[in-house]
């Protein structure tokens, strides 16, 4: 594995502070992938990705490729965004106090690039209680396999 590609690093492997130009973000995402991670935008619900991906694999930072996510861990939230109980570890995320729209919300932020994900709140199944309401066009999956172990 090489510590200069994101995309190599063990899921468990606490992710590395990674700091770039907003001209540099915008020259490796997508218009639209840049307006949800770097301006925190939100995709209108059931049109982005994966909210209905059901297959086993690995959900990762769009904008840097840390390991977020596990599909064991997601579930059907009905809210037409991918929805997960927990994360890959506690150390991939930050959360912040998002008062934004009126409303008194968390923003659940990328550790590794401070890329906007989507929101948490308190209202998902067990073990946690929790649902981390992502948004799909932040994030990238990839199929398990036996290099992401």
């Amino acid at each position: 594995m090489s510590a200069s590609n994101p995309h190599d690093k063990p899921p468990s492997e606490a992710p590395q502070k990674i700091v770039r130009s907003e001209g540099e973000w915008r020259s490796c995402l997508t218009p639209e992938q840049f307006r949800i991670a770097r301006e925190q935008g939100t995709e209108r619900a059931f049109t982005g990705p994966y909210w209905d991906e059901k297959r086993a694999g690995l959900y990762r930072c769009v904008a840097c490729g840390t390991a977020l996510f596990r599909s064991e861990s997601k579930f059907d939230s009905g809210t037409g965004w991918p929805s997960f109980f927990q994360p890959v570890s506690p150390e991939a995320l930050v959360l912040h106090e998002d008062t934004s729209h009126g409303m008194r919300r968390i923003e659940v932020r990328c550790a590794s690039c401070d890329s906007h994900l989507g929101h948490v709140f308190p209202d998902g199944p067990a073990p946690t209680g929790m649902r981390f309401c992502m948004n799909g066009t932040a994030l990238s999956f990839s199929l398990d396999t036996a290099e992401d172990e």
